[in-house]
């Protein structure tokens, strides 16, 4: 297998899960943005990798001094590949699965690239299907995409408990971050700090910030859609606090078929690597002699507008989710900045999408029309929140004035 984003949070589950059964998988390659070559020299010299790929030119010579301090004399140092597409390059190498763990929609060629070849792709880098859905669907074969994310990991067991025409609707799954029970108006404070305190996983800011807008929820719902062809009219989202159920399938006999772990990846990447097979104590499992409470509530949408809005650009398709994406992220990073309330984050993605309009669509679509329109939305969200802050600067100046 290859994997891409090998020191990311995925990737190095993923290497650790791979250094406890080394006779099932073997890593030929692997790639990084470059911002940690010492992790990502000693991951390629304990798998005995032939080929690293960097996607920064300027780490190479740290990289080279890196793989120089871990391997010893007479051993044979891996090929580098460099630069924004070494990671697609390896993504089409000699391999049998490629286990996308990039973040953002830099993973979409490398995903096509993999599929094109006709890899298994364990796909983690959800931006792939958000914003190049239709792209990817026409390259994908049957089952030669294996969801990572645990809500599709889920998904893709309890939908094997049946066949699709008796499947009712698909039950994603949301903790309902740190503010879930608060209404909008006790939104309007949040500060990053506690947006980044989220209860159940530790991740990144910008993916702990969506699931504290419900974003992510949003993003998952319109990669259910496209993975498994369910109409948007047939997806919901229930919050679960506990984070043990990861989703359900509800069939047309009244039957709901739930995937439960404790709160995990490996047992997704697991999933991912080595379906149909699947692979002894690849995560903790639940101890059933003690007692524990298992909540669901339904979701806020006042509250959380942004899973409505994600399933309106869903519903559009084309560049539409690729929008959606793009302006979020620039607001995501201006509240972390300080120069955006908590609330504006929707209410910012609200108008790029509005003023976006009719998508591009259709069979004509192509990667420069998602990057064209990734572009626009990201330069029209950072005006809008320049806007946003002026205004409020000005309106604090003159209350201090008065």
């Amino acid at each position: 297998m290859v994997i891409l984003g090998s020191t990311g949070s995925i990737g190095t589950q993923a290497i650790d899960l791979v250094l406890r059964n080394p006779d099932r998988f073997r890593v030929t390659g692997l790639s990084a943005a470059g911002g940690r070559v010492g992790l990502l020299a000693e991951q390629a010299h304990l798998l005995r990798v032939g080929t690293v790929a960097v996607a920064r030119e300027d780490v190479v010579p740290a990289l080279r001094e890196a793989l120089s301090a871990q391997y010893g004399a007479g051993e044979t140092l891996p090929e580098i590949l460099v630069g924004a597409d070494a990671a697609t390059h390896l993504a089409a190498s000699d391999c049998h699965t490629v286990l996308n763990g990039i973040t953002g929609s830099i993973g979409l060629a490398p995903t096509l690239a993999a599929l094109e070849a006709g890899r298994t792709l364990a796909l983690a880098n959800k931006e792939s299907l958000i914003v190049g859905g239709p792209l990817v669907k026409a390259l994908a074969k049957p089952g030669q995409i294996i969801p990572v994310d645990s809500e599709h990991a889920a998904l893709f067991q309890a939908l094997a408990s049946g066949t699709r025409a008796d499947v009712r609707k698909l039950v994603v799954t949301a903790s309902g971050g740190p503010f879930r029970g608060r209404t909008k108006a006790e939104l309007a404070d949040v500060t990053p700090e506690a947006a980044l305190a989220h209860p159940t996983w530790a991740m990144g800011p910008v993916i702990t910030i969506n699931s504290a807008t419900l974003v992510n929820k949003g993003l998952e719902v319109i990669e259910a859609h496209l993975l498994y062809d369910i109409p948007f009219e047939r997806i919901e989202v229930v919050v679960h606090p506990q984070s043990y159920v990861h989703s359900m399938v509800e069939f047309t006999d009244g039957s709901t078929m739930a995937q439960a772990t404790p709160p995990d990846m490996r047992g997704p990447i697991a999933i991912g690597l080595g379906w149909p097979e699947r692979v002894p104590d690849a995560a903790p499992a639940f101890d059933w002699t003690k007692a524990s409470t298992w909540e669901f509530f339904p979701l806020d949408t006042d509250a959380f507008p942004s899973v409505g809005l994600a399933r309106h650009v869903g519903q559009l398709a084309g560049t539409a989710p690729a929008v959606f994406n793009a302006a979020n992220e620039e607001c995501v990073d201006a509240f972390l900045n300080g120069t955006l309330p908590f609330n504006g984050i929707m209410e910012t993605v609200t108008k790029v999408v509005a003023e976006h309009g009719t998508p591009r669509t259709g069979t004509s679509l192509t990667v420069p029309d998602v990057l064209d329109a990734e572009t626009w939305a990201r330069a029209r969200a950072r005006e809008l929140t320049a806007h946003t802050t002026a205004t409020a600067t000005a309106t604090t100046t003159a209350e201090a004035r008065a």
